[in-house]
């Protein structure tokens, strides 16, 4: 029996910047109904594109998701940035859809997010149909991009469409399988199987390559073709499905998104295809005696729905309308009328409105008090949500992107996305001393509803950071947190937390003696301090006899101490790595006290570094970069001169290495930006604090 799951088909729309993905979500939405006319991207109108921030720079920033009917079908479109800096909201597309759509260039080809994003896909081992965009446009060549994409893909590539003209000619595809043309006329599609005589021969010839492709895939099917039988349509088709659902062939089509030409073809094509969400494996959930194992090695996952063992603490839950309610919030986004709406995928079971699940992560109950259609900015309230089925959820009390929300007293969850920790950072402060209690709350909306960005507090540079993919992703967020919240902010560079440490070992006296009639102040400590190894921290030591210091006060010589030492060294930087041995001292029975004594620790420290001098020790970075192998030179260099010592390298596969390295962390601040620049966008990069060493004398 059919179900509403069946009928559900969940697609992400990825590939480059610039590439026309929105344009194709509009055309999609405009072939459907939903619209009466397309929007542009340039001119803001756009569904998908709804943020002021986008509609200022003329391109997506965040992932946006379309609901609508297409026939019988209901089509879950999430079309995500092109940009690399916005790779978390591409990830998290494939992570949620079904299957993959990439839009591809007609006239520039394959681009680097392209094949980017098409390692994420085959990670996750998505079905992927590709589309190349702009057959309308001056110098688009499909030939030429079809040689480009099974270059880089290989021979699972297989066109299903051959395009009617190219360029202004461009009026139309011919459809492989089926061996019909359609062609657009005013808009309007006309379906014949009379081909045009210019393409006729060329399109046979490409049918015949499709169908000897395509039969290998079922052992029945290729024994009846070299039998000289006849292959139907139908039988086609299935075989390419099942192809397609197994990875082994990605299908590729053709259109023109602005002259929504094609459009309603692979709306079709992907209904067809596409794996529904109950035919792809199920999704992975962690959990506490998540499964009780059967005999026949089936789990049973509480209810009727049930899970395939992984091991231990894990198993794979199936998308089953009659199974118990699971869902994954996959976004939160901030609506400037109703507040943050949660994107969630239901992974099992049927969600009503008024349902109440658990957030996993907080162990708080949520009323789910309104089930939302979501059409980019627009909302439509429903009374329930299938397996399968992607909505929006308001007025909920505390979710974050990656929460996973299930029936009351189950420990499912589902395990979030483990993003690239960002690498490039701003230090961000109130312009008002009032705004500072917004600020901080503001940025942890931020963080909530982008897990890729990260804010941190420095204790040493007393700066908070805001740390994104790139410059452009930190900015972004900054122009949406000044919009949203009202704050005004200032900005600078992240400052190098420099420390220093002493030269060499010395043994000082330091004298606290103050009196200005009645009880006075007197502390004297001497103090032999040593420089340890790099990362021991401070140790205090107590080698007195005879109670020269009474026992009482010599913690206040070690605090005095150590408080000195966060007060910085000749350079102005915290001191550390340094052995303070209190030796000998003197008291007075009425004057002496816990801040004399730490002050005569403090001074004994000061007398220290006057005598034997510092230096200063700088942070240094661990740091991968993968590239194409044909880069690794470029990288290597250019790392050298970053004061950089490369530690080896190692493959990364599909033609890419990864270079290793240690790396002063002054020299990396603006690597992001320039390896971006350096590789035309190729480079990957990966940084993590790993310890500190001297810094050399500025020449």
């Amino acid at each position: 029996m059919t179900t509403e799951t069946d009928l559900i088909r969940n697609i992400a729309l990825v590939g480059h910047q610039g590439n026309g993905k929105t344009t194709l979500a509009e055309a999609m939405l405009f072939r459907a109904g939903v619209v009466t006319r397309p929007g542009r991207v340039e001119s803001g109108n756009t569904v998908l594109d709804t943020q002021p921030e986008e509609h200022d720079r003329t391109q997506s920033l965040t992932l946006g998701l379309a609901s609508f009917s297409w026939g019988d079908y209901r089509i879950n479109l999430l079309d995500p940035p092109g940009y690399a800096d916005f790779v978390g909201d591409a990830t998290t597309a494939l992570r949620v859809a079904d299957v993959a759509v990439f839009v591809i260039d007609g006239v520039s080809g394959l681009q680097v997010n392209d094949e980017l994003l098409w390692q994420v896909a085959g990670e996750r081992s998505i079905p992927r149909i590709l589309f190349v965009n702009k057959m309308d446009k001056e110098r688009a060549s499909f030939d030429v991009v079809l040689a480009g994409i099974r270059d880089h893909f290989g021979s699972g590539v297989e066109p299903v469409d051959l395009p009617v003209g190219e360029a202004s000619a461009f009026t139309g595809v011919a459809d492989l399988l089926t061996e019909h043309v359609i062609l657009y006329d005013s808009g309007s599609a006309n379906t014949s199987d009379e081909l045009p005589a210019d393409i006729a021969d060329r399109e046979h010839e490409q049918h015949e390559h499709l169908v000897e492709d395509v039969v290998e895939i079922e052992d029945d099917l290729l024994s009846k073709y070299l039998d000289g039988e006849d292959i139907s349509v139908a039988e086609l088709e299935h075989a390419l499905r099942a192809g397609f659902a197994a990875g082994s062939l990605w299908p590729v089509l053709c259109g023109s998104a602005v002259d929504a030409i094609a459009v309603d073809r692979l709306l079709d094509f992907v209904c067809r295809i596409a794996p529904a969400p109950s035919e792809v494996p199920g999704i992975e959930v962690h959990g506490d005696g998540v499964a009780k194992v059967r005999g026949d090695g089936v789990a049973k996952v509480r209810g009727d729905g049930v899970a395939k063992v992984r091991g231990d603490g894990v198993a794979e839950v199936g998308c089953d309308p009659s199974g118990d309610p699971l869902a994954y919030v996959f976004k939160t986004q901030t609506d400037e009328y109703v507040g943050q709406v949660a994107l969630v995928k239901i992974l099992s079971g049927t969600v009503h409105a008024d349902d109440v699940l658990v957030n996993q992560r907080t162990g708080a109950k949520e009323r789910l008090h309104n089930l939302l259609r979501v059409l980019g900015s627009k909302h439509t309230a429903i009374d329930t949500a299938e397996a399968g089925d992607i909505v929006g959820a308001i007025k909920l009390t505390d979710v974050s992107t990656g929460d996973t929300l299930a029936p009351i007293g189950s420990s499912l969850t589902v395990p979030p996305i483990v993003h690239r920790r960002p690498v490039y950072g701003i230090a961000v402060a109130a312009e008002s001393a009032g705004d500072e209690d917004k600020l901080a709350t503001a940025l942890a909306e931020l963080v909530s509803d982008d897990p890729t960005l990260e804010v941190t507090r420095d204790s040493e540079t007393h700066q908070t950071v805001v740390r994104g993919a790139g410059d452009v992703h930190v900015q972004v967020a900054l122009t949406r947190l000044k919009r949203r919240y009202g704050i005004t902010l200032q900005t600078e560079p992240v400052k190098i937390a420099y420390r220093e440490t002493l030269l060499g070992t010395v043994e000082t006296e330091g004298r606290h003696k103050k009196q200005s009639g009645g009880h006075g102040q007197f502390g004297v400590a001497t103090v032999r301090f040593e420089p340890l190894a790099r990362d021991e921290g401070y140790e205090f030591v107590d080698e007195t006899r005879g109670g020269v210091i009474p026992k009482s006060l010599i913690p206040a010589v070690g605090k005095g101490i150590a408080e000195s030492m966060g007060r910085g060294g000749r350079h102005g930087f915290p001191l550390v790595d340094l052995r303070a041995t209190v030796l000998d001292g003197k008291h007075h029975s009425v004057d002496s006290d816990d801040f004399s004594f730490r002050m005569a620790g403090a001074l004994a420290l000061r007398a220290a570094i006057d005598k034997v001098g510092t230096l200063v020790l700088e942070p240094v970075d661990h740091v991968e970069v993968t590239v194409p192998s044909a880069l690794q030179g470029d990288v290597m260099a250019d790392l050298g001169r970053r004061r950089g010592q490369i530690e080896g390298t190692e493959p990364a596969g599909d033609g890419e290495v990864t270079v290793i390295a240690s790396v002063p962390t002054s020299e990396v601040t603006d690597y992001p930006v320039a390896l971006r620049s350096m590789t035309h966008g190729r480079g990957r990069l990966a940084l993590s604090f790993k310890c500190y060493q001297e810094r050399p004398e500025p020449r």
